[in-house]
């Protein structure tokens, strides 16, 4: 499981390796799939890769266990600790609703929903990541779930998102339940980040399954 303490990293190195740009020392996300990068290590050599894919003043953000002490030439810009939590439970939580599976013909809906909601990160070739479901309300997409990052073996439940006059009906439980029994029928085990501060969430996971394992920061650094 260490795999998980550098998940973008793995995530590029292997599984989303035909997405990378970059090289042996760090590697990112094409802008238009998903504005996160990542480097082998803290080391200056890493960090002189990273400024070749960012440019001058350019911006992105990094998956790590510890807040790094950046080099001169770097700011961290902002920090997020999120709960790292892993799906270990014997049972299937029930998938309540139905659901649909996404693709590239229903980003002209999902890009809307991701702005209503406010999901960071979301972008034109996020489905591109891995599979997306949604769940419809009288031919309207309300909600959506997907994968993010994928390593062999663990695959990270993302951009799980209900259109504010639609929350409340238990679409989220649904679509991570959809998504636990895809992941393991494929060998996969699920994990997901979700921020120290939003407890429903927390509970939801917990309640479906889903173990903290450690603190993941989501650091935003920045060329000067």
């Amino acid at each position: 499981m260490s795999l998980l303490d550098n998940p973008a990293w793995n995530a590029l190195s292997t599984t989303h390796a035909s997405l990378a740009e970059g090289n042996g020392f760090a590697k990112r996300y094409p802008v238009d799939v998903w504005p996160l990068a990542a480097t082998r290590d803290q080391s200056a050599e890493s960090y002189e890769s990273l400024a070749q894919l960012v440019g001058p003043g350019g911006t992105t953000e990094l998956t790590l266990a510890v807040v790094p002490d950046v080099p001169v030439g770097w700011t961290v810009a902002r920090v997020v600790p999120c709960l790292q939590m892993v799906w270990n439970s014997p049972e299937f939580p029930p998938v309540t609703s139905t659901v649909e599976d996404l693709n590239i013909s229903h980003v002209h809906e999902m890009l809307p929903l991701a702005e209503l909601t406010e999901l960071e990160g979301f972008r034109r070739r996020s489905h591109e990541l891995g599979s997306y479901l949604g769940i419809r309300e009288a031919g309207q997409l309300v909600a959506m779930a997907g994968e993010a990052l994928r390593i062999r073996g663990y695959t990270e439940i993302g951009s799980v998102c209900t259109r504010p006059d639609r929350r409340g009906r238990g679409y989220a439980g649904a679509l991570v339940s959809a998504l636990i029994r895809k992941m393991t029928e494929q060998d996969e085990t699920p994990f997901l980040h979700v921020r120290n501060e939003n407890v429903a969430a927390i509970r939801l996971y917990e309640k479906l399954g889903f173990k903290t394992r450690r603190i993941i920061n989501f650091v935003m650094v920045r060329k000067e």
